[in-house]
């Protein structure tokens, strides 16, 4: 399975990354390596989170929980696509 990543969720982790990072760079690095082991597992182990419900197909569209962090993607065929990423405290669009 190939992954890749929306503008928006890149835009996500860097976000993320930087709000993180004003106050501790160490736990920063540490989020940005939990959260990039935890897609990685994606390539071997696609269905891994759970179905969004609402999703008009939510067998493909799924959420995976990493920590705090809420990874939405879409699998299809051999092809993961990270779509948002966001804290569970964060709205949700």
């Amino acid at each position: 399975m190939k992954i890749s990543y929306s503008p928006e969720s890149i835009g996500d982790l860097v976000r993320a990354r930087e709000f993180i990072a004003i106050k501790n760079p160490y736990a920063a690095q540490k989020m940005a390596a939990s959260i990039s082991k935890g897609i990685s597992q994606l390539k071997t182990f696609p269905y891994l989170g759970v179905e969004v419900e609402l999703a008009p197909n939510p067998e493909m569209i799924r959420d995976l929980i990493i920590g705090n962090y809420i990874v939405r993607y879409l699998v299809h065929s051999e092809q993961i696509y990270i779509l948002r990423v966001w804290h569970h405290k964060e709205e949700r669009l």
